[in-house]
């Protein structure tokens, strides 16, 4: 079991910000490509270009982006959560996703923590929200792939105690 100090709704809340303005500038680059190589595509072939084609393009290039958005998001949380436990956005707030037993994530909980967020996010975010009135300070996400959120040493508040390798400190709580 974590004995640690969970990371708490509004630094989690901050951390998941600068998660999505990641994922926002790095889909809006993919928006840019996808548009220039479409607009390259009607200047070569515009003389053949009937309203017709037009809208099938325009619908097919709209469905391949929104699903090249998920499947980045999708890659982004999994590879970092199960890499790491950290994303960027909590690396800078000193927080980390463990297992409820104290061990470290894995690629499958980490995607599984994903699809949850999706289920934190379809009624009204409420799944989300619940962080802030749970004891443990976990989401529905976090309830669905049995992990923690706890904090350790970051950049906001300074230096602070360097665990051991394992990720104890000296009494074996998590930092």
């Amino acid at each position: 079991m974590v004995n640690g100090d969970y990371g708490g709704f509004w630094r989690r809340a901050m951390a998941f910000s600068i998660d999505k303005i990641i994922l926002f500038f790095t889909s809006l680059f993919i928006l840019f490509i996808g548009m220039l190589a479409l607009s390259m595509g009607f200047l070569t072939h515009y003389r053949e270009m009937l309203p017709e084609r037009f809208e099938q393009m325009t619908i097919t290039f709209v469905f391949i982006y929104l699903l090249m958005t998920v499947f980045i998001s999708m890659f982004y949380f999994t590879y970092f959560h199960g890499a790491a436990g950290q994303t960027p956005g909590k690396m800078i707030f000193g927080l980390k996703v463990v297992q409820s037993t104290g061990e470290q994530m894995t690629f499958g909980l980490a995607f599984l923590r994903w699809v949850g967020y999706i289920i934190s996010a379809t009624v009204f975010y409420m799944g989300f929200v619940w962080i802030a009135f749970d004891a443990k300070k976990q989401g529905w996400h976090d309830k669905i792939a049995a992990t923690v959120v706890i904090r350790v040493r970051n950049i906001v508040d300074g230096p602070a105690y360097t665990p051991d390798e394992k990720g104890l400190d000296k009494e074996g709580d998590f930092l």
